[in-house]
């Protein structure tokens, strides 16, 4: 199935315009995908889905409305166009809301140079299956791995085509391929989850299958006979693969709706130090093969590599057209969207800068402490950034890995937490956000 987004996006617009919208974007998006899971070396599920989604804003004056459909009939689109417009008359004003003035537009449109999707065959359903079944082999060829909750494969492609009356038109093509293994080991009340899995845009890029589920095979046996750690101040050493979460609550604050709506433990925060000096944070939306990167935003605005933490201080925040003008600043290009939702302020890319030492080399000179691989549920106060979350991982004692641990809590606050982050240099560069593990000192825990 290929459809001529342009043309649909186009004809929504002229669609709008006959029925009364002064200004109008279209968003159109069209999606295919194919999952593939096994269980027991066998086909458990497939399922494969084709579509194709219009999104429809409309502004009346200072009023604006949405509407989405899918389907793609010209009678379809007129009455999408009539009922957006009756219903941008009967909104309330915004005064924020508004398309982009023309001479803030893109105007590097081609997208080529980031390789965002691949130029190799949509793979068949059976490499999917069989990329999932040696997943699987090698999750149980694990000694203690007592089974395996699922293995897959799966493969998405996405085009997506921007048009509005200020006069942009573009589109780009996104794929991912991936392959996910999770394992348990262990019997009765012992047993133990855990996961390995990696997407890519070019399937070549892809890890090995037998390497994904001999890793989450290794991880589930490891975290066999958890208990709890003793309640305590101690450092807390955040694996690489749940440190991105520590940034991701950092841009949420600084995130330009929270920040208009006064609910951000950081609206002092701004040309503040927020991370320790060595540190920066990086935003780079022109990454190849990268699923965050994109050339242009929501609204149709340049995407831009920019320092959001420099050397410790906070330089701006992140806004689309509307949070900026409601803070009386200019939009950084990260407007993101979807067909019937309105535009709002989101990340691309992001890098925190790496540190000299390996992770057992923060293992080693934490002395006794928790490392966490896992966490579940969150308690962040928006507006205090206090931080509690549920944990488990393992206990180190005299810098050596002593025992799995679970069922504990650990508690701080994230403006002093983030003061104290030490990075490892082990983050994996093929991600959209590259942050290593990170140690913090002094975290409450609550254990036994």
């Amino acid at each position: 199935m290929t459809q001529d987004l342009a043309t649909f996006a186009h004809a929504l617009l002229d669609a709008a315009r006959k029925a009364g919208a002064e200004a109008a974007d279209t968003l159109a998006i069209e999606g295919r995908s194919v999952s593939i899971d096994v269980r027991e070396g066998v086909l458990e599920q497939a399922e494969r889905s084709e579509s194709v989604d219009l999104g429809l804003r409309v502004l009346v004056g200072r009023k604006q409305a949405i509407v989405s459909a899918s389907d793609t009939r010209p009678q379809t689109l007129a009455m999408m166009a009539e009922r957006a417009v009756a219903m941008a008359r009967e909104a309330p004003d915004d005064p924020y809301c508004g398309l982009a003035e023309p001479g803030e537009l893109a105007s590097d449109l081609d997208a080529s140079a980031l390789d965002l999707a691949d130029p190799a065959p949509e793979p068949a359903p059976e490499t999917l299956r069989d990329m999932a079944l040696e997943a699987e082999a090698a999750a149980k060829a694990i000694e203690g791995v007592s089974q395996v909750q699922s293995a897959g494969g799966h493969y998405g492609m996405n085009r997506v085509h921007l048009a509005a009356t200020n006069g942009f038109s573009a589109g780009y093509t996104r794929t991912a391929t991936s392959v996910s293994c999770v394992a348990i080991a262990g019997t009765g009340s012992g047993m133990e989850r855990e996961y390995d899995g990696d997407s890519r845009t070019f399937a070549a890029d892809l890890r090995a299958p037998d390497e994904i589920g001999r890793i989450a095979g290794e991880r589930a046996v490891a975290a066999l006979n958890a208990r709890q750690p003793a309640t305590g101040t101690y450092p807390v050493l955040f694996d690489e693969r749940i440190s991105s979460s520590l940034v991701g609550h950092l841009l949420a604050a600084i995130n330009g709706a929270s920040v208009a709506r006064g609910s951000s433990w950081l609206m002092d925060g701004l040309d503040t130090q927020v991370l320790p000096d060595t540190l920066s944070l990086i935003e780079d939306p022109h990454r190849p093969r990268i699923g965050g990167s994109r050339p242009f935003d929501a609204e149709g605005l340049p995407t831009q590599r920019r320092a959001i933490v420099d050397k410790g201080v906070l330089t701006g925040w992140t806004l689309d057209l509307a949070s900026a003008r409601k803070l009386g600043l200019a939009s950084t290009g990260n407007a993101t969207r979807g067909p019937s939702s309105p535009p709002s302020p989101s990340n691309w890319n992001i890098e925190l800068t790496p540190g000299t030492q390996t992770r057992a080399d923060l293992v080693r000179d934490m002395g006794t402490g928790l490392l966490v691989t896992s966490m579940i549920g969150a308690t962040i106060n928006p507006n205090t950034g206090d931080y509690s979350r549920g944990a488990s991982g393992f206990w180190v004692e005299n810098g050596e890995i002593a025992f799995a641990v679970n069922e504990c809590t650990i508690a701080g606050n994230l403006r002093d937490m983030l003061l104290r982050i030490q990075p490892a240099n082990d983050a994996r560069g093929y991600l959209s956000r590259v942050v290593p593990s990170l140690l913090i000192d002094g975290m409450t825990l609550a254990g036994s």
